[in-house]
């Protein structure tokens, strides 16, 4: 089974020995799961990120999405979060095994990636439907991460650098953490969140639309689940800036979003990435970065 190094490299530097160790199982888990739940398998997907995704079908020849993960709370809580939002705005969960980090997923088709559509107020369009859709109320025998337990990031970078000698100055990193939780101590709408919304992980199916995959499932504030989406596919395109500050007025307006409230979860949780990224040796966290100031700056202007 072809396991690209570079899929490897990116589970070690977040999982350390429990990933290498998964790693050297990976076929073996892989193949076991195809055998018992019939499944015949394809090709991997070509965006690798921290599972490993393969194209499958089952006996009948109908194809679907094999997603193997690392065992643990994070992938328990996708499984849960995908089958609470019971294919309403998010790709159908059809079986899953949280032991064996498993899930089989329904196949959108032709599962083209909002990043393929180049006129953005398009993709805005269709970003703030799915994010429409995948609105929920959390459970009320759930017990979901919340976004303050993410910001335990920002304590785990200053401790990491406490002679202020990080590529992220603390005081900065305050200042973030300081508007994570203003706006979630104050926000009467916690709600479950996709925690990871942008463009790679909405997709087009021709039977039911624009849908969610991928998600994290978080508790917090609506205003944190446009973050990922503002930043995402900005340096590949001109003048990255300003397509932010469109990014910010159009999300605003669609969505009827407080915009000093959005560009302070902006502040936050792309400073809470970019630690993330320093953390795990991510060479695009100076990228990041850049985009939290622009947020800032947008933030001093209003």
């Amino acid at each position: 089974m072809n396991i690209p190094i570079s899929f490897q490299e990116k589970i070690i530097n977040c999982f350390g020995e429990q990933g290498d160790v998964w790693l050297q199982s990976l076929e073996c888990k892989v193949n076991s799961i195809a055998e018992n739940w019939g499944l015949t398998l394809e090709s991997p997907v070509t965006n690798l990120s921290y599972n490993y995704v393969v194209h499958v079908t089952d006996q009948n020849n109908d194809p679907y999405i094999l997603k193997m993960g690392v065992p643990g709370f994070d992938f328990t809580n996708e499984i849960r979060t995908v089958q609470h939002y019971d294919g309403q705005g998010c790709a159908v969960l059809v079986k899953a095994d949280a032991e064996q980090g498993a899930m089989l997923l329904e196949k959108l088709q032709p599962g083209t990636m909002l990043s393929t559509e180049t006129d953005e107020e398009v993709v805005i369009q269709n970003f703030c439907h799915v994010w429409k859709q995948i609105r929920r109320p959390l459970p009320i025998d759930g017990d979901f991460p919340t976004v303050l337990d993410w910001a335990t990031a920002f304590t785990k970078y200053q401790g990491n650098f406490k002679e202020n000698d990080g590529p992220i100055p603390n005081e900065w990193v305050k200042t973030a953490n300081d508007y994570l939780h203003e706006i979630q101590h104050s926000s009467a709408d916690n709600e479950l969140l996709h925690g990871d919304l942008h463009h790679e992980n909405i997709l087009f199916s021709s039977e039911r639309g624009w849908l969610a995959i991928d998600p994290k499932g978080v508790a917090g504030s609506p205003y944190f689940d446009v973050v990922s989406f503002l930043i995402n596919h900005l340096f590949t395109k001109p003048n990255p800036e300003v397509l932010l500050k469109k990014r910010v007025d159009l999300l605003s307006d669609s969505l009827d979003l407080d915009r000093e409230k959005l560009l302070k979860a902006a502040v936050s949780m792309s400073t809470l990435y970019a630690c993330w990224g320093v953390d795990d040796k991510d060479p695009d966290w100076d990228k990041t970065y850049q985009c939290t100031k622009w947020f800032e700056k947008l933030l001093e202007e209003i």
